[in-house]
C-alpha cells in the first residue's frame, strides 16, 4: 500500500479511477490544514491503489508561517515528487495565490479560499474557483474544518479519489483522539462539494 517517510508519502499499487494523473499543490499559512488536506488525498490514492507522492514544504514556523505540499496521484509511477507547474493549485491566502497563480498549467484549476483573498486571480487561460470555505467553517462552528470544505470542493471538480475514500483516509490522517470529529469533517466535505457544484452551474 505504501509508506510514510521523511521524503514523503509513496504508494506502489495501481488501479485507475477517473483522472489518469494529477499534479497538485496546496498552499497557505501553517495551521490551516494545508498539509493534512494533501495527506488525505495521498492516503486516499493509496487506498484506491494509485501511485502517489506527498511532499511537504514548511516556512520558518509551521503554525502561522507558510506551508505547502505537492501531491501527485495517478496510474503510472511518479517519476519525481517535485514539479514546477501544476494541474491544480489550491490556496488559502493571498501570498500563496500571488506566488502560485503563475504555476497553474494552461487549462488548469486554481481554487482559492474566497474570504482570504483581496486581489483575485487574473489569468484567463485557467479555471478560477472561489470557495467561501472560511464562512462555511464558521457556519459549522469549527474553523478548523476549513481544509475539509476546500477538499470537498476540490473532489467535486477533480475526481482524483472518491469522497468515501477520503473519509476512510481521515482515519489514517487524524490522531485517534480526534476520530470523534470525523462526522463533522464529513459534513464539511459535503458542504464543499455542494459549493463547488453550485458554482459550476452558475
Amino acid at each position: 500500500m505504501g509508506n510514510l517517510s521523511t521524503g514523503g508519502l509513496e504508494g506502489t499499487e495501481k488501479r485507475g479511477f477517473t483522472i489518469v494523473s494529477e499534479e497538485i499543490i496546496i498552499a497557505g499559512f501553517g495551521g490551516q490544514g494545508v498539509l493534512s488536506m494533501g495527506m488525505i488525498i495521498a492516503y486516499g490514492g493509496m487506498i484506491e491503489g494509485k501511485e502517489v507522492s506527498w511532499m511537504p514544504s514548511y516556512g520558518p514556523e509551521m503554525r502561522g508561517g507558510t506551508a505547502n505540499c505537492i501531491v501527485i496521484t495517478g496510474d503510472e509511477p511518479v517519476s519525481s515528487p517535485i514539479v514546477s507547474m501544476f494541474d491544480t493549485v489550491v490556496v488559502f491566502n493571498q501570498p500563496s495565490l500571488d506566488k502560485f497563480e503563475p504555476k497553474v498549467k494552461p487549462g488548469g484549476l486554481l481554487m482559492y479560499e474566497e474570504d482570504s483573498i483581496i486581489n483575485p486571480p487574473t489569468r484567463t487561460d485557467i479555471t478560477a474557483l472561489p470557495i467561501p470555505a472560511s464562512r462555511t467553517a464558521v457556519e459549522l462552528k469549527n474553523q478548523k474544518v476549513i481544509n475539509l470544505v476546500m477538499l470537498g470542493a476540490f473532489l467535486a471538480v477533480k475526481k482524483v479519489i472518491k469522497p468515501a475514500t477520503a473519509t476512510k483516509a481521515l482515519y489514517k490522517v487524524l490522531p485517534e483522539r480526534h476520530h470523534h470529529l470525523i462526522p463533522l469533517n464529513k459534513r464539511a466535505m459535503q458542504k464543499g462539494m455542494d459549493l463547488a457544484k453550485n458554482l459550476n452551474k452558475s
